[in-house]
């Protein structure tokens, strides 16, 4: 049975032994240049003006919480529509059906909740 991944675990040893010896001869045999900008942060090309520890608006996070959201919630419904065949032919169907009809109308009434407090507004 273990001979059966033998293969498997050769070529992982093998890629694991390249990546290593890779990093260590580069770091070993490479030319070590001290540049002026080798350590500054790089954005875009621009140099960076101001400071890092710029607060941001809660409005950000709140959208990013909220895309998050909905993002994972898409992700249910679609593999509830790959699986809807299957369950269909299973006998329970119309239950699941019910459960999803739950499920979008709890999603309208959320998105229509963050919608009507502004949380949809971006620049306020």
């Amino acid at each position: 049975m273990l001979s059966a991944y033998a293969p498997i675990l050769l070529l992982l040893g093998m890629v694991a032994a390249f990546a290593i010896a890779n990093v260590v001869l580069s770091e070993l045999l490479g030319r070590k240049r001290d540049v002026i900008g080798k350590g500054d942060a790089y954005e875009c090309g621009m140099s960076p003006v101001g400071n890092a520890r710029l607060r941001l608006s809660i409005h950000f996070y709140l959208t990013a919480v909220l895309f998050i959201l909905f993002d994972v919630e898409s992700v249910f419904l679609t593999l509830w529509a790959i699986g809807a065949r299957d369950l269909s032919a299973a006998g329970v169907g119309h239950y699941v059906l019910a459960e999803i009809v739950v499920f979008v109308g709890l999603l309208a009434l959320a998105l229509a909740f963050v919608w009507r407090k502004g949380g949809l507004e971006w620049d306020r």
